[in-house]
C-alpha cells in the first residue's frame, strides 16, 4: 500500500500515457491496415509495417515513463549517448540491414510492383526477369522462369531501374478462390 501512496500521481500519469499510446497505436494500426488494402498489399508486409510501429511506441512510452518516474534530461542524455554510441558502432558494421529495412519500410509504402507481377530488373552484371513471389522486411523473392528462386535485397530493388513486364494472374485467381468459398 504505501508503494501506491508514494506513486499515486505517477501511476495515474502513466496509466494516462499509456491509454492514449495504445489509442494511437490503435489508429496508426488502423491507417497503416487500410493503406495496404488499397494498394494491394500482402497481409504478411503489413503485419510487419505495424510491428514496426509497435516497437517505436514502446520506446516512445518508455522514454516518457522515464520522465514521469523522475529522471532528468542530462541522466537520460548520457544512458542515451552511451547506448547510441554502442548501436552505432554495431549498425555502422551491418549497414546494409538497416539499408535493406528502410528499404523495406519505403517499398511499402511506394511500390509499383506486387506479388505476382512480372517484372524485369535492368542490372548490367545481372539482368532478372521474374515474377516476384514475395516481398520481405530485408529482401524480395524472385521466381525466375527455369523455377530457380532468386532473393534480392530491397535496397538494389529501389537502385535498379526495374521494368513491368505484365501482371500476373495470381491476384485474380485468389480473388476467384475467395469468392468461392
Amino acid at each position: 500500500m504505501q508503494f501506491f501512496e508514494t506513486f499515486k500521481n505517477e501511476l495515474i500519469n502513466t496509466a494516462i500515457v499509456l491509454v492514449v499510446l495504445l489509442i494511437i497505436r490503435s489508429l496508426i494500426h488502423f491507417a497503416i491496415t487500410k493503406i495496404g488494402h488499397t494498394s494491394g498489399i500482402n497481409d504478411a508486409r503489413i503485419r510487419l509495417i505495424r510491428r514496426y510501429i509497435t516497437v517505436t511506441l514502446f520506446l516512445i512510452a518508455i522514454l516518457i515513463e522515464s520522465f514521469i518516474f523522475g529522471a532528468q534530461v542530462h541522466d537520460l542524455a548520457v544512458v542515451f549517448s552511451s547506448v547510441f554510441a554502442v548501436i552505432g558502432i554495431a549498425l555502422f558494421a551491418i549497414w546494409s540491414i538497416l539499408s535493406n529495412i528502410t528499404s523495406g519500410i519505403i517499398m511499402f509504402f511506394n511500390f509499383p510492383y506486387k506479388v505476382g507481377d512480372k517484372i524485369e530488373i535492368h542490372d548490367k552484371d545481372f539482368p532478372i526477369k521474374a515474377i516476384i513471389e514475395d516481398i520481405r522486411a530485408f529482401q524480395i523473392h524472385l521466381r525466375l522462369d527455369n523455377g530457380n528462386l532468386v532473393t534480392y535485397p530491397n535496397n538494389l530493388m529501389l537502385q535498379k531501374a526495374v521494368t513491368l513486364i505484365q501482371k500476373d494472374a495470381i491476384d485474380e485467381t485468389v480473388d476467384d478462390g475467395v469468392d468461392a468459398i
